[in-house]
């Protein structure tokens, strides 16, 4: 009995990979990627590629549409003619499609391409990014001088702002994935926790455990949140340790830390913290 509790703790930290791991070997060595998004991850289009061949991944660039701030739904709305995503699914040449919404939940947009996308391939998947609050505002609605209050801010403070988010807009999202994997009978969409790991990142900042990174504000251009690259960075290992089912631990450092002199122990930071909140989320992390 002594050993019971050692035991549950240790099958608690090796499931997750087994689990991540199997779903990695059965995934195509080629994976074409579109990218339909707003400014909080459009960098993902160029930065992911080179992460996935690090990983020993062939992705293929699909496409990508662009709009600030914008929600899923605004995308949908777009002309046939401008609507880059709309004719990239039709194709069926698309196997993994990345959706970033924004404010308004649920967001039809998401509904409306899963469902154009898997009519024309059934084995289509479709990860959801649930960003970090713009101008630091759970609802991310809110505008305010953020930038200039970010390094006073607190990790309990940014512990209530997490929960405000994951209790409110996150929530509401999560609630219309799973309806819709319900009524297609697999998971079909699934959820980046790409806030998860910002709030998480921000914590150790605070506590001083990010090399190369003194203050709150470094991951931040502006008072939106626009990410500087080591936030950017971040994202994109969130990004494919969601899509290719493996960890980035131990990747090499990427050419756009570089002028960090701390890059490499930067990086290893920044890929523990993506790969704890793509394994921890829906465990109670």
């Amino acid at each position: 009995m002594t050993f019971r509790p050692v035991i549950l703790f240790l099958l608690a930290l090796i499931i997750p990979t087994w689990a991540w791991a199997s779903d990695a070997a059965a995934l195509p060595t080629t994976q074409r990627v579109f990218v339909c998004t707003h400014s909080f991850m459009q960098f993902t289009t160029k930065m992911l590629p080179a992460i996935a061949k690090t990983g020993g991944c062939n992705q293929v660039n699909a496409g990508e549409q662009m709009i600030g701030g914008s929600t899923c739904i605004q995308h949908w709305n777009l002309p046939d003619d401008k609507n880059k995503a709309k004719n990239a699914l039709s194709s069926g040449n698309v196997d993994v499609l990345t959706l970033s919404p924004y404010y308004i939940m649920p967001d039809p947009g998401i509904e409306n391409y899963t469902r154009l996308g898997l009519a024309k391939n059934p084995n289509l998947r479709v990860f959801v990014q649930s960003s970090w609050p713009a101008f630091d505002s759970p609802e991310m609605a809110m505008r305010q001088a953020a930038q200039n209050n970010r390094n006073n801010i607190t990790s309990e403070q940014l512990k209530k702002m997490r929960e405000a988010q994951n209790n409110g807009w996150r929530k509401t999202l999560e609630a219309q994935l799973a309806t819709l994997n319900k009524e297609f009978g697999r998971e079909v969409l699934k959820l980046i926790p790409v806030n998860d790991a910002v709030f998480t990142l921000r914590e150790l900042v605070v506590a001083g455990k990010v090399p190369g990174i003194t203050q709150q504000t470094d991951l931040f251009k502006d008072d939106i949140g626009h990410p500087t690259p080591p936030l950017a960075l971040l994202v994109t290992y969130c990004h494919f340790a969601a899509i290719y089912g493996k960890s980035p631990v131990g990747l090499p450092v990427p050419g756009s830390l570089k002028e960090n002199p701390m890059a490499a122990e930067l990086t290893k930071v920044l890929q523990e913290v993506a790969w704890g909140a793509v394994t921890g989320y829906g465990k109670g992390m």
